[in-house]
């Protein structure tokens, strides 16, 4: 079966093309069905300014470009005549603005089940709350300020929707403790860098997970603290949010808004970020292949023993 998204409300936009300053027009209520068909694939994805098929109460109804995506994360569809339209479940957007307008080229977040190292022992990411208190790699407490949280469809975001899987003990001294699953661009921290989870990629102990085994729909969690910190998931060194990703990408950016008032910088950590597997450094290519550094012992299931570096270091509720 080919992959579709379907939605209940198509609004005309006002102020054609779309820019941050439209709003939605009245909607038209119907059974509406995209495909992704359009290019002769069911591959499950479909690009920016790739087609797609509609089709209204199970009847086709014809081809539509993929133009953009609202800040709620809704597609905007191109017509054959040059107008836009943008496709929801909301039934109440009427009058309101669309917001910037977005590529959702941003993922930066962790997949749903990361457990989170807390003041009270591991969580999983999406049960955090506002003001829960974190740990950071070096043992410092920080608390939360945002949990944001993006749909991610399938459909609509093609590669970008491909997660990263490290396996347990891919990273050395036994970590992660668990198989970790995030997007490609989110950073790891290891060695003193700030590596995207991409980079790592050695199609063995850490490896793309494959489009078919992606659900149509998922979401994903960005843990934001007052600074750009290092904290710990599944016992691993990995990077809370900087804005450089965009609180706009998150379905719920209103309620930062709602909650601060505005948008604030946060300086990125004073780490180099390798975002491409060439710079990667061959000591790091290395542990990832499950070879030990000279004279380390190797721990169970094939990986090093456990280490002392800060930013490796799993602290459990009981050492605190």
């Amino acid at each position: 079966m080919p992959t579709t998204e379907a939605f209940s409300f198509g609004y005309s936009i006002l102020e054609d093309p779309p820019d941050g300053s439209s709003t939605y027009g009245s909607p038209a209520i119907q059974n509406y069905e995209f495909r992704d068909t359009a290019d002769g694939t069911s591959d499950g994805m479909t690009a920016i300014g790739g087609s797609v098929e509609l089709y209204i109460s199970g009847a086709f109804a014809g081809t539509f470009t993929v133009w953009w995506f609202t800040a709620s994360g809704d597609p905007i569809m191109e017509h054959s005549s040059g107008g836009h339209a943008a496709y929801s479940n909301n039934g109440f957007l009427i009058g309101t603005n669309v917001g910037p307008v977005t590529t959702g080229t941003y993922l930066y977040c962790f997949g749903e089940g990361t457990l989170i190292e807390t003041d009270t022992g591991q969580c999983a990411v999406e049960t955090l709350q506002i003001g829960d208190v974190v740990q950071t790699a070096d043992g410092r407490a920080v608390a939360v300020k945002w949990i944001g949280s993006q749909t991610i469809r399938k459909l609509f975001s093609g590669a970008r929707a491909q997660l990263v899987q490290i396996r347990a003990g891919a990273l050395g001294c036994g970590l992660p403790t668990r198989d970790l699953t995030v997007t490609g661009d989110h950073g790891m921290v290891l060695d003193g860098l700030v590596i995207n989870a991409s980079a790592l990629v050695n199609c063995g102990s850490v490896d793309w997970v494959p489009l078919a085994e992606i659900p149509d729909r998922f979401m994903v969690y960005h843990v934001e603290t007052q600074a750009h910190d290092v904290i710990l998931a599944n016992g691993t060194a990995s990077e809370t949010f900087v804005d450089v990703a965009g609180r706009m990408e998150f379905d719920n950016h209103q309620e930062y808004l709602d909650l601060y008032g505005a948008e604030r910088i946060i300086p990125e950590m004073d780490r180099p970020r390798i975002s491409s597997r060439r710079l990667l450094p061959e000591a790091i290519r290395a542990r990832c292949a499950g070879v030990c550094p000279a004279g380390a012992a190797r721990g169970g299931a094939g990986v090093p023993a456990p280490c002392e570096r800060p930013e490796h270091a799993v602290r459990s509720a009981d050492a605190r």
